[in-house]
């Protein structure tokens, strides 16, 4: 059982950030209850995507609305996400890494396979924005951030900040 009430957004280096998430084993009002508040906590804090690691949950779970609405929002359970065209370095912020906005190359389209909250299982090909936050939300379930698609240039650049989060982390 999750409580819905600890759910706020986890910063770097968070273990749950930190690691592959686990399945939704079944789509109860506990699940639906996490997707609201996720969705409330992304539009809080002008996001246009969240996953289920970002508020502490370990779970194979992400929503995206690229207009950062309620209306438009999406959800995706238990999702895979297949990579396909070139590549495009493109500006990128995150939820979990406040503070730091950096270049990360991804591809320009993909193609996710997941299940919605009835149940359903869907798929859709994806350019463009949609394509990126698809990735960059997929990383989290996988356990990964942007700091681990970072260069090397990028993390002494913001180095200061990154040690900041991890002391505030320790402490």
């Amino acid at each position: 059982m999750i409580d819905i009430e600890k759910c706020h957004i986890t910063h770097y280096p968070a273990k749950v950030l930190l690691q592959a998430s686990k399945p939704v084993e079944e789509i109860d009002d506990n699940i639906h209850q996490l997707v609201d508040k996720m969705i409330d906590i992304m539009i809080e804090n002008k996001g246009i995507g969240l996953a289920a690691p970002q508020v502490g949950v370990g779970l194979r779970l992400f929503i995206i609305s690229l207009d950062g609405t309620r209306e438009l929002t999406k959800v995706y359970v238990n999702p895979t996400v297949t990579s396909t065209g070139g590549l495009e370095t493109l500006e990128e912020g995150c939820l979990s890494v406040p503070g730091i906005s950096t270049k990360i190359r991804r591809y320009t389209k993909c193609e996710v396979k997941a299940v919605d909250l009835d149940g359903n299982e869907f798929g859709e090909e994806a350019e463009g924005l949609l394509a990126r936050a698809l990735q960059h939300e997929y990383d989290h379930i996988e356990g990964f951030t942007i700091v681990n698609r970072m260069g090397q240039t990028a993390k002494i650049v913001n180095r200061k900040q990154l040690k900041k989060l991890k002391e505030e982390h320790e402490a």
